[in-house]
């Protein structure tokens, strides 16, 4: 029996295996509305075989977004697009869906990566004025962010909230907020990105509180019998950033007001990081998350032979897997792990006789039923 293909429930959510599929901007949405290619990229991951799909950084406001052309879930017009991609998968898959609700902070009024990436000034079309915790830009080419104030956070809370509830309408099946990747939250966590001195500054407490307060606004405006769960950067790869041991205090925080798991990536917040890239090289952190707090832990970073996937769940190193680039580029990627590891794999019926005849039990036929 393969261990990557056991199901695992995730705070009350019951996924048929332990592979997951990483939320991954596509900077294609009009205003934060998704159209077809949303409906072409979400729909055919959706055919995958995972156990869950997490719909990419999902912005709770405008100026939360990273660039002009994020997905967003701050309108009626967002909320009727996602409703009409999330129709067509769920016709189609029996995919869990999950969703990560994000604010960029000082990342935002960005170009796209195949842009280029750069700030859009305020100045120019289609750019805003960034916030953020401190007045601090991410790198010294960038305009200055403006520092929130305490309506400013207020809002932001209120924003994240507003959004769980759209998200609880579209009948999403968990949430994942974003507290990673240098967005809004982990500025807050990081010293070098948070630079106030009242109580959301200074100590490692002050600095976790506004990231647990959106946790609290989220878990309290979604259906309690789903589950909200945390992706945070374990360390910033730069020496008097974040770390792992303040990663190890946040996740207990959050355990003790109902998180259900921890997604455990890095990076993001300073151009200055050094990360020590190779295969696997955040699952050291998912596992001491594991050890330490006792959540169900997501590892993902250069996650791409199954048989590595396979080891990484099997040797406890974390619970589940999650895959992004490895996962666009081979979107039957869990077809193809479960005929190597000897398990079997959701399909939908359309698909069925494609499966080799070496892997003729391959494909779980009843768990999409036939049409």
């Amino acid at each position: 029996m393969s261990h990557l293909f056991e199901s695992i429930d995730v705070g009350g959510l019951v996924l048929p295996n332990r592979i997951i599929i990483a939320p991954m901007c596509q900077y294609s949405a009009d205003e934060g509305t998704p159209g077809d290619w949303h409906m072409i990229h979400l729909g055919h991951l959706a055919l995958s075989g995972a156990g869950m799909m997490i719909v990419e950084a999902t912005a709770v406001s405008p100026e939360g977004r990273i660039t002009p052309w994020d997905l967003g879930l701050y309108s009626d017009a967002n909320e009727a697009g996602l409703a009409r991609v999330l129709a067509a998968v769920r016709q189609h898959s029996p995919i869990k869906v999950g969703m990560q609700l994000a604010h960029a902070g000082r990342k935002a009024s960005s170009q796209a990566p195949w842009r280029g990436g750069a700030q859009i000034r305020p100045d120019q079309p289609g750019g805003w004025t960034a916030v953020a915790p401190s007045a601090v830009p991410h790198s010294p080419s960038e305009l200055s962010p403006r520092a929130l104030d305490a309506a400013g956070m207020t809002q932001v809370r209120d924003d994240f909230a507003h959004a769980a509830r759209r998200a609880a309408r579209l009948g999403l099946d968990g949430l994942e907020i974003h507290a990673a990747h240098g967005y809004l939250l982990h500025q807050f966590l990081s010293p070098l990105a948070n630079h106030r001195d009242d109580a959301y500054g200074g100590s490692l407490e002050n600095r976790m509180r506004f990231p647990l307060e959106v946790f609290d606004c989220v878990r309290d405006a979604f259906p309690s019998d789903k589950p909200v769960w945390a992706r945070i950067s374990a360390t910033d790869w730069v020496p008097g950033g974040w770390d792992i041991d303040g990663t190890v205090a946040l996740s207990q925080a959050l355990g003790k007001r109902g998180c259900a798991a921890i997604h455990v990536s890095s990076g993001g917040v300073s151009p200055q990081q050094v990360i020590q890239l190779g295969p696997g090289y955040q699952v050291p952190y998912a596992r001491r998350v594991k050890e330490e707090v006792g959540l169900p832990t997501i590892a993902v970073g250069l996650i791409t032979e199954p048989e590595q996937a396979e080891a990484i769940v099997a040797n406890r190193e974390a619970d589940a897997v999650s895959l992004a680039r490895a996962m666009l580029y081979d979107p039957r990627w869990p077809w193809h792990a479960a005929a190597r590891l000897g398990a079997r794999v959701q399909a939908p019926p359309q698909y069925w006789r494609s499966q080799p005849r070496e892997f003729k039990d391959l494909f779980d036929n009843a768990s999409f039923g036939a049409r």
